[in-house]
């Protein structure tokens, strides 16, 4: 199973960025997990470049294709997403492979719940298939542990390990190619 991972921020020392790479810690063998590293160089959604789809655009949806399933992870700004996150997913509304595409999401805040949502009404609209047991708040804004130390440390590692198991659980269920 490929899992690609999408952070909302672009922070280098994002706390949504260390979730994930602490998702990538917990994962099994059987997981192939990548975290898309260039969701800034996506230009701004523009109907116009459809015509001769940006490099950069190719990229993430190569990177779709290549996918089973994606984790988003990305901070709430302004009780809303974040525009790096928002553009990303412009991107994608018109792209067919990601109609169905089965998501997980993770709230990495203790209290942000509008842009948690927000994206989760934006998926549906895309028609994402969002993976309910694995759309989990797991607040690690509120701590200052490196991504091996979120991994080893409960709550963090057990609610990863719950919404990976939800995933995995998702290919029995559905065999995925």
């Amino acid at each position: 199973m490929k899992v690609l991972a999408l952070c909302g921020s672009l922070r280098k020392q994002s706390r949504s960025l260390t979730l994930l790479q602490a998702s990538a810690i917990l994962c099994e063998s059987k997981i192939d997990f990548a975290i898309f590293q260039n969701l800034g160089d996506l230009p701004l959604f523009n109907p116009d470049l459809e015509q001769d789809v940006p490099t950069s655009v190719m990229r993430l949806w190569e990177a779709i294709d290549q996918s089973d399933v994606l984790i988003i992870a990305s901070p709430e700004y302004a009780h809303g997403i974040t525009g790096t996150l928002k553009n990303a997913l412009d991107w994608l509304v018109g792209y067919t492979p990601f109609t169905g595409k089965p998501i997980a999401i993770f709230n990495p805040s203790h209290r942000a719940e509008h842009a948690d949502a927000a994206l989760k009404e934006i998926l549906t609209t895309m028609n994402a298939q969002l993976i309910s047991e694995a759309c989990l708040r797991i607040p690690v804004t509120a701590c200052q542990l490196n991504a091996e130390e979120i991994a080893s440390t409960n709550p963090y590692a057990d609610l990863i390990s719950t919404a990976l198991t939800a995933i995995k659980k998702l290919q029995t269920e559905q065999p995925i190619p």
